[in-house]
């Protein structure tokens, strides 16, 4: 399946990778350059506010028209908040005036966001087979992940070759890759007929409603996304200030993301189908909240290496096994709606819990809002472990739709 399909799957991990640059990059500059973690939180909400309201028209967008092109255009803005935070580390002398450069880049990379992720998770649906679409999903939120966990390792090594400017080049050649990458890929929109705009965010949002399912699956998702802000705008400030740790020791730690990111996307795909999926959802998110908690108490590095690549495996089963159920089980007609309201789940879940934490942080010490933001998530898991009858007994091995059915309604 991979050789198949490898040019859409590199095609990802450079995407993704390449966003997470920009989105670590708004947030370590706003911090060391502009020196306030105020903006950095709100530059971050900018990245994954937008999609609260554009991600609606993303998904049915998807739904109407080719999600490659639409790649290509959410991965043009990219490109150019790319070059937005590069003219202004270039031309403003003043680091303190360079902030409408960093705060505008941010927002264009939120319209990017807005788009490209419910286009890709579309095009991976509509270019496998029903067969091979649960083990795609989670291929592909491994490559997620793993771009996710390879940002800031990559802006710290571009920091130390050639300081910021490498980092937003190497950002926008990223992007321009992974759309060469996916160029020649031709996936036709569903056939249907076309309504007005709100009325087919309507029938999506009827059709996510009417599963319970796919309802707890989406909202187990907003708890399991909570922690994703607090990461990225908590972490850089612990790492330097609490822990000590240089330049590169810093990359290094926020780094181990990605081995131990990977290691959790390699075990949700090899142990899955054994795993009861909805039970696992619920315990992994409260373990992964008790131990971030856990993390903002550490004095010493090694030990903090460690929470952290344990939280990067379980966070990293817990989103696997959420995507992979959403995917499995959604009507193909409706599929770019309902993925969008889970790409605009992952991003304004992030914005907002980063935004929070910022405040959090910029109130108190970052200690105590690492704590604040872990005790809100495990308690969060466990009153929807209560309450999702459904998902709770959604072991992931339950008949999936039809082959005949899928293919009928691809057209």
């Amino acid at each position: 399946m991979i050789r198949r399909y490898w040019s859409f799957f590199l095609s990802c991990l450079f995407a993704f990778t390449g966003g997470h640059i920009v989105n670590y990059s708004v947030i370590i500059y706003s911090q060391e350059v502009l020196k306030s973690d105020l903006l950095a939180g709100i530059g971050f909400a900018l990245c994954f506010g937008p999609p609260l309201v554009l991600g609606w028209y993303a998904g049915v967008l998807c739904d109407r028209k080719s999600s490659v092109h639409i790649i290509h255009g959410a991965q043009a803005m990219f490109i150019l908040a790319a070059g937005v935070l590069l003219l202004g580390h270039l031309t403003v002398p003043e680091a303190a005036s360079r902030a409408p450069f960093v705060l505008t880049a941010a927002g264009l990379a939120g319209v990017g966001w807005s788009f490209v992720s419910p286009a890709r998770m579309t095009v991976l649906g509509q270019i496998v087979s029903p067969a091979e679409l649960k083990p795609a999903s989670l291929v592909f939120n491994l490559l997620v992940m793993l771009g996710f966990g390879l940002g800031p390792l990559s802006i710290s090594a571009a920091r130390q070759l050639s300081g910021w400017p490498l980092a937003f080049v190497a950002a926008a050649t990223l992007f321009a890759t992974a759309s060469l990458l996916v160029l020649g890929m031709n996936v036709r929109p569903t056939l249907r007929p076309r309504k007005p705009v709100l009325a087919e965010v309507a029938e999506g949002l009827r059709a996510a409603g009417g599963s319970p399912l796919i309802t707890q699956l989406l909202l187990s998702a907003i708890v399991g996304y909570m922690l994703m802000g607090p990461m990225q705008v908590l972490l850089p400030r612990l790492a330097r200030f609490e822990l000590g740790l240089s330049e590169m020791e810093r990359g290094a730690f926020l780094g181990a993301l990605a081995p131990s990111l990977i290691v959790g996307g390699v075990l949700c795909i090899a142990i899955a189908a054994r795993l009861h999926n909805g039970r696992t959802i619920f315990l992994a998110t409260g373990i992964a909240g008790v131990l971030f908690a856990v993390l903002g108490s550490m004095q010493s590095a090694l030990p903090a290496v460690a929470l952290l690549a344990a939280i990067g495996i379980i966070g990293g089963i817990a989103i696997g096994l959420i995507v992979a159920g959403i995917q499995a089980n959604v009507e193909e007609a409706v599929r770019g709606r309902v993925l969008a309201m889970y790409t605009i789940i992952s991003q304004v879940m992030p914005a907002t819990s980063g935004l929070l934490a910022g405040v959090l942080m910029h109130a108190m010490d970052v200690r105590r809002a690492a704590w604040a933001c872990g005790a809100i998530l495990a308690t969060a898991a466990l009153i929807n472990a209560a309450w999702m009858r459904t998902l709770r007994g959604y072991s992931g091995r339950e008949a999936e739709p039809p082959v005949a059915e899928l293919e009928g309604n691809r057209g």
